[in-house]
């Protein structure tokens, strides 16, 4: 697994909440009136019934908000009805990698269509070299005959998936050292 060590500090890091079903928007609203800094990535999905066709924002990991804090604020993000409690290996409470959730962060703040898609732990990993994701890495799928971008938050074993052009992505290049 290519993630951060497991952390114990003052320093605010990411953390994955794992919330009851259905509950992440609630959550959400409730760590905001809390003022704790959170993420809940969404995206569109059209819905038929019967008579009628909505669109709605759904969470992109079902049962996951993400939080931002330093580990001795835990007890804080415990405390809104609806969560369950923050992922953790074993007893040890591990902190999630910037890079992942700013990635999701980046593509969910250009509008740009995301959705979910199965965990990906191997595959090319590239990096997108110019537009409006430049920096950004993942791991590089086909899908429809359409080339995209899988971003996974390895911890909670969960990715989504974004839509890219071919000639914006390289590589990524390992050193053997």
């Amino acid at each position: 697994m290519a993630s951060q060590p497991c952390i114990e500090s003052t320093q605010p890091h990411w953390y994955a909440i794992y919330t009851c079903a259905n509950h992440e928007k609630r959550v959400a609203e409730q760590l905001r009136l809390r003022s704790i800094e959170y993420f809940l990535p969404l995206y569109q999905s059209m819905r038929q019934w019967r008579d009628r066709r909505r669109r709605l924002e759904l969470p992109l990991f079902p049962g996951y908000v993400f939080v931002r804090i330093p580990v001795c604020e835990r007890l804080r993000v415990l405390e809104p009805a609806g969560v369950v409690q923050l992922v953790r290996f074993g007893s040890v409470l591990c902190a999630l990698p910037d890079q992942e959730i700013e990635a999701l962060r980046d593509v969910s703040s250009c509008g740009l269509h995301l959705e979910p898609h199965r965990y990906v732990g191997a595959g090319r990993r590239v990096r997108i070299i110019r537009g409006p994701l430049e920096g950004l890495e993942g791991r590089l799928v086909r899908k429809k005959g359409l080339v995209r971008l899988v971003l996974s938050v390895d911890i909670i074993r969960q990715s989504a998936i974004v839509e890219v052009d071919s000639a914006d992505v390289e590589p990524i290049k390992f050193s053997t050292h």
